[in-house]
Parts: C-alpha cells; structure tokens; sequence
C-alpha cells in the first residue's frame, strides 16, 4: 500500500506487516520530514516514511530500542555508568593487590621526594596542554574549569545524539532519507553509496585519533591505584584518567551513531 505523495492528512488504522516476510515496501505514506504539511504525517504502523522532496526511509525501531531502552542519549547514558562503575571496580582490584603485595611501599620519606616526579608523570599522560590536566592538581579553580568544559563537550554531544534518533516525524532529526519508492513499482530501494568498506576506514581513523586519549586515561586509572600515593592524589589521578577515558568513548559513540544517520556514502 503505497500512499506518499497524494496530500492525504491522516491515515486510518492499517495493520503492520512483517517486515521480515514482506519488506519494508507495505505501507508507505508522507510521514517523514522535511514535510509538505504544516505538521508531519503520523502513522505508527507505516513501514516507509517519505517527505516533501519524495525521499524515504524505512521506519523501524532501532537495536537499542529492541533490547528495551528509550533511545541513543538512553544508550549512552547506561553505557557511560557502567564504565565509570568498571572503571571504579579496577582502580578498587589494583588497590587491594598493590596493598596485599605491599608493592611500592618504599617510605614517607622516598614517598614524599617522589611527589613532583609522580604529578609530572599524570601531566604527560593527560597532556599538558589539555584542560583536563587541572583534574591531577589541587586547584580548586582548575577543577571547576576542567569540570566545565567536560559538562560543555557532553553537552555539545547530546545535541548530535538527540539529531540521531530515528525520529522521522521530528523536525530536528539529522537522519537522511536515501530510499525511493518510485510510482511504477511496489518494492522501494536504498539508493546509498554507503559499505562495509566505508566503516572500515572510520573504524581505522577513530583508532588512530581517540586509541592515544584511551591509553593515557587507563594508565591514569591505573596510576591512581598505587598505594605510595595519598588518598587525595589517587582520587586526582584516578578522575582525570576517568573524565579523559570517559569523554573518548562518548566521543567515539556519538561519532558513530551520528554518522550512520547521515551517511550517505563512504
């Protein structure tokens, strides 16, 4: 049943099909956007959402709303929590072995005289040239500066998040619409460019970018869990190897999740 591009306003109740035994061509209307109305199309049983330029694009639940959650910025936030609590979980492991093993534990003393040599370390490992680096001082004005720009980097992040979901009657949404569904057949078809191959490459330069951030910022964890150091500077070293891993494979999903939406070729 294909409706698109004839002006009608509302749909009545159609039952959906199986999209795994009829495709994604049984029911197509104008309910995707930019639309031709004053407000988009609504239709929850539509298995192709079309908009003014007659571009598609098939109107499906997304994997994550399949395993149960709201959407992506839902994803990213679950995920996010179960790293830091992994993150947390480690840091506690290492403690215990170092403090069972009694590694490191060479003397207040030595301990004391090791001070600048073991913040020069966390400096070069977070960079010294980062913001970031304000979270392995003691500075409380360098806390809240470091802690601002990483609530403003999520913050700019969730905007291409929310621009990702699979919306197709929000305005806001970023998705591009590569399917047609053309007058003289009943079977529409995905006219992207876009292939394993394109993937491969944006796997490879994300690795290539984010893998040094990663590195570092698990070292940090793994510095923090020294028992030569002071409570205060395990807490340092361990946030800001957190903060930098964390805001990297934020970086990374949305990345991800972003350019699937608008990928229109490699």
């Amino acid at each position: 049943l294909q409706l698109q591009s004839n002006r009608i306003t509302k749909m009545p109740t159609i039952p959906r099909l199986n999209d795994n035994i009829y495709g994604q061509s049984t029911f197509v209307t104008d309910c995707g956007v930019p639309s031709a109305f004053d407000e988009a199309l609504e239709c929850e049983n539509c298995t192709m959402c079309c908009n003014e330029d007659d571009d598609c694009y098939p109107q499906e639940e997304t994997k994550v709303v399949k395993w149960g959650l709201k959407g992506y910025g839902t994803f990213a936030a679950v995920l996010s929590a179960c790293f830091i609590a992994l993150c947390c979980m480690v840091a506690f492991l290492l403690y215990i072995t170092a403090r069972c093993r009694n590694i490191g534990n060479t003397g207040t003393s030595e301990m004391m005289r090791s001070i600048k040599k073991v913040d020069m370390y966390a400096l070069s490992k977070i960079g010294k040239d980062s913001v970031y680096s304000y979270f392995v001082t003691d500075k409380v004005f360098g806390w809240f500066i470091a802690s601002a720009t990483l609530g403003i980097q999520v913050g700019i992040l969730v905007f291409f998040i929310l621009a990702s979901e699979a919306n197709l009657q929000n305005d806001r949404t970023d998705i591009q619409f590569t399917w047609q569904c053309p007058r003289d057949t009943d079977v529409c078809d995905d006219k992207s460019d876009e292939t394993p191959f394109g993937w491969i490459c944006f796997s490879l330069l994300m690795f290539a970018f984010l893998s040094k951030d990663m590195i570092n910022g698990s070292k940090l964890i793994y510095h923090s869990a020294k028992i030569t150091h002071s409570f205060k500077s395990r807490i340092r070293y361990f946030v800001g190897g957190t903060c930098l891993c964390s805001i990297t494979l934020f970086a990374l999903y949305v990345s991800t999740v972003y350019n699937k939406a608008i990928a229109t070729s490699n």
